[in-house]
């Protein structure tokens, strides 16, 4: 299917990749503009929203690239008025930034807690402040929030801070869809299960002996026998962004090769 986001406006919040790749922001963004968006590419790194906008440059769509830090309510505000103003509208908040800082409560520091609250949480409250007002404006729009697996089981990681706070993403996003419901806002998160991303490769790798012993054991985790890929998760998030699913807000949608179902594997 092509078009399905043809006269749309999507801001992409973390649609860089943090290594060579696809990272789940970033295939969402090029996802987006495939399907006839207009992307704002935003990430911290400049060089790395950049990329993103260049690709969909490259492949005839249209996009521009915004750096900007989404623990700062003030740069969010900033970067959403430059979409606005480049594109005149938008239309689709996708929200991708999350860290994970392994340990409990006892090993975590106040430092990575309170990083985690700012990175996994705060993103969500911020980018809805600066782009509600613009969806309210122009009669709707829609909401996609990547959360995480562990928003809602234990997936294996003593990453405490990081399941508390995607599970507050999930009830965020249930919050935001009830809230404009009447008003034309529809919200919705995903859920990754395990994903082949840059990613893991810098925040995971460590759990295991070796790459290749990550590699294995999270393939042998999901019940489809592989991890997902970043492609996985932006077809989830141009369905929910479409208006194909109209009639669908306020869900968590687990994107997992039916791991949420699975008894949960204790490492």
């Amino acid at each position: 299917m092509v078009d399905r986001l043809k006269g749309k406006t999507g801001i992409v919040f973390g649609a860089g990749s943090s290594g060579p790749g696809w990272g789940n922001g970033k295939a969402a963004a090029v996802a987006y503009a495939r399907e006839g968006a207009q992307v704002a590419c935003i990430d911290l790194v400049a060089a790395a929203a950049q990329e993103t906008a260049d690709i969909i440059a490259g492949e005839g769509g249209v996009a521009i690239a915004i750096a900007a830090d989404v623990t700062d309510t003030g740069l969010v505000a900033n970067a959403v008025k430059e979409c606005v103003a480049r594109f005149g509208r938008v239309d689709i908040l996708h929200n991708n930034v999350g860290v994970t800082h392994m340990g409990g409560p006892i090993e975590l520091s106040d430092e990575q807690f309170e990083a985690s609250l700012a990175l996994n949480i705060g993103p969500i409250y911020r980018t809805a402040k600066a782009v509600i007002p613009h969806m309210l404006e122009q009669g709707g729009g829609a909401i996609v929030n990547i959360s995480s697996l562990a928003a809602i089981r234990w997936t294996g990681y003593p990453y405490f801070a990081y399941y508390a706070t995607k599970a507050a993403v999930n009830q965020a996003t249930v919050a935001l869809a009830m809230q404009y419901a009447r008003q034309g806002i529809r919200a919705n998160c995903i859920m990754p299960g395990l994903i082949d991303t840059p990613l893991i490769y810098k925040q995971i790798s460590g759990q295991y002996a070796s790459v290749e012993e990550m590699v294995a054991a999270r393939n042998a985790a999901v019940p489809v026998g592989r991890m997902g890929t970043a492609w996985d998760v932006a077809h989830a998030a141009v369905f929910l962004a479409s208006d194909e699913a109209q009639f669908v807000t306020g869900i968590c949608l687990p994107v997992d090769g039916g791991q949420s179902c699975a008894v949960a594997e204790f490492r």
